[in-house]
């Protein structure tokens, strides 16, 4: 299921010009969001009757995959509306843990240097900054999901309704069967600040199908096996949402049976994620 790169829009990788880095948002949209350097495929295996996913292969964490993640903060904020202000964080798993973002930086501001690597205990490895208080979200939820390669935590604004009303998402269409794949519960409410507690909540609430789970009235996080993947589950899942929403007022709607979700999610990750340039 390839999707045009029109459909996530651009953002070109900042250049140096006469010893200063020119930020992205100043310069003409005419490079790639993404790299689209990096994608794999996985066959779910049957397991005790249920579908069972393999590992992803971790990303190398290298200066493109950093100025990609500094590129999908803004595009999330500036183009989606997805993060607010600062709000907002994205992870990715590299070879010896996760890749993520500073906490109490402006995205804008952000270079590849200040991203923070965690080991899998919650250890930071490299980078001097502090993670973003997502970081332990994160973490728990790749350890989880070891087929997911990245993950966006955001709040997008259909997809927080269902997450204030603590109403998960069936699986309503054909966009969300493939790329998020089952239904996308909610999180039970955790106080904010109660960082633990809400990693907690959240990886027992994603289970082992959806790779999308709201969290009670705060947002949603997605993943994917990349994080062009993520990025576009994110958008999948707000149209999910608005689609919930909005078919109350026909008597709501009705989601796919589960044996045909099901196979056309395994069908989906059977072939590599990939962005279509442009004619």
């Amino acid at each position: 299921m390839p999707l045009a790169a029109t459909e996530l829009g651009y953002l070109p990788r900042p250049r140096a010009v006469a010893g200063a880095v020119v930020r992205p948002e100043r310069l003409a949209l005419t490079e790639p969001l993404f790299s689209q350097s990096f994608s794999q495929t996985m066959a779910p295996n049957m397991e005790h009757g249920r579908m069972v996913y393999p590992p992803v292969i971790p990303a190398p964490d290298g200066i493109e995959l950093r100025w990609e993640v500094i590129r999908v903060c803004s595009y999330l904020r500036d183009r989606l509306g997805y993060f607010i202000g600062n709000w907002g964080s994205v992870a990715v798993r590299v070879q010896d843990g996760l890749l993520t973002t500073p906490a109490r930086m402006k995205f804008e501001d952000v270079k590849p240097e200040d991203l923070v690597v965690l080991d899998w205990e919650g250890h930071a490895q490299r980078g001097q900054r502090v993670p973003t208080s997502d970081a332990e979200l994160h973490r728990q939820l790749f350890l989880q999901r070891p087929d997911l390669g990245a993950l966006v935590h955001g709040f997008p604004p259909q997809a927080s309704v269902c997450a204030c009303s603590h109403r998960s998402i069936p699986v309503l269409t054909s966009d969300m069967a493939a790329v998020i794949g089952g239904e996308v519960r909610c999180a039970r409410y955790v106080p904010a600040g109660r960082v633990q507690e809400m990693a907690r909540s959240a990886r027992e609430a994603i289970g082992r199908d959806a790779c999308a789970v709201l969290l009670a009235n705060h947002g949603a996080v997605t993943g994917g096996r990349e994080l062009a993947e993520a990025v576009v589950a994110a958008q999948v899942l707000e149209r999910a949402a608005a689609i919930l929403i909005q078919s109350e007022a026909l008597g709501g709607a009705t989601p796919i049976a589960e044996q045909h979700w099901r196979a056309e999610r395994a069908g989906y990750l059977q072939q590599p994620f990939r962005l279509e340039e442009p004619n």
